[in-house]
C-alpha cells in the first residue's frame, strides 16, 4: 500500500506545475463551471495516458527524431497561441451564464487534449519522469504491479483535475465579472507566452540558432 501512495503522490505532484493546462483549466472554470474545467483536466488526462502507454511500448523514442519534434513544436506554437487568443477575444465578450450555456462539453474536453497531446514538454517530461519511473517498477516489480502502480500514478492526476475544477468552479461564485475577465486574460497572455516558447525552440531546430 505505501508503494501504491508513493506513486499516486507522484502522480499528484506531475500535475501540480503551473502550465497551460491549469491556466485553460482556470479560465474555463471561472467561466464555464466545474463541469468545463473537469472536462478541460479530463482531455489532458487522456493524452497523458497515451503518453504513458508510448512509454511502455518504446514507441516515445520516435517522436525524438528532429523532424517529429519540430512538427510538434509548430503544432503546439499553433494550437496553444489560437487558444489563447480566443480566450483574450471572449474575455470581455460575455457574461458566465452565458459561456457555460454556449459551450459545448466536447469542445472544453478537446482543447484539454490537444493542448496536451501538442505540447512537446509533456512528451519530453513523460519520457524523462515516467520512463525513469517505468524502467526503475519494471526492475523490481511484476507486470501486474506495474499497471497497478501505473494506475496510482492517473489516479494521482485524476485528483489534481477535480481539485482544480473546484477551486476554478469556487472561485467563480465569488468573483465578479471584471475579476474573471482579468483573469481569462492572464490566462490567455500565459497560454500564447507558451504556444511563442513553442514556436522559437521549433525556429532554432529548424535554422540552428
Amino acid at each position: 500500500m505505501s508503494v501504491w501512495i508513493s506513486h499516486f503522490l507522484l502522480g499528484l505532484s506531475l500535475a501540480a506545475p503551473v502550465g497551460p493546462i491549469n491556466a485553460a483549466q482556470m479560465d474555463r472554470g471561472l467561466r464555464g463551471g466545474f463541469l468545463h474545467a473537469w472536462l478541460v483536466g479530463l482531455g489532458a488526462m487522456v493524452a497523458d495516458g497515451i503518453f504513458m502507454l508510448l512509454v511502455y511500448f518504446g514507441v516515445i523514442h520516435f517522436l525524438n527524431i528532429p523532424f517529429m519534434k519540430t512538427f510538434l513544436l509548430l503544432f503546439g506554437f499553433f494550437i496553444l497561441t489560437y487558444i489563447g487568443v480566443e480566450s483574450l477575444l471572449t474575455a470581455g465578450k460575455a457574461g458566465m451564464e452565458t459561456r457555460s450555456s454556449n459551450e459545448s462539453h466536447v469542445k472544453s474536453f478537446s482543447a484539454g487534449f490537444i493542448m496536451s497531446i501538442s505540447n512537446p514538454l509533456s512528451i519530453l517530461f513523460w519520457m524523462g519522469i515516467y520512463g525513469s519511473v517505468l524502467a526503475d517498477m519494471i526492475a523490481k516489480y511484476e507486470a501486474k504491479e506495474v499497471f497497478l502502480y501505473s494506475c496510482a500514478i492517473m489516479a494521482g492526476l485524476m485528483l489534481w483535475d477535480v481539485l482544480m475544477a473546484l477551486v476554478a468552479s469556487m472561485f467563480r461564485r465569488v468573483l465578479t465579472q471584471r475579476l474573471v475577465s482579468a483573469i481569462s486574460v492572464v490566462s490567455g497572455i500565459s497560454l500564447i507566452g507558451f504556444g511563442l516558447y513553442f514556436g522559437y525552440e521549433a525556429y532554432r531546430i529548424l535554422f540552428g540558432s
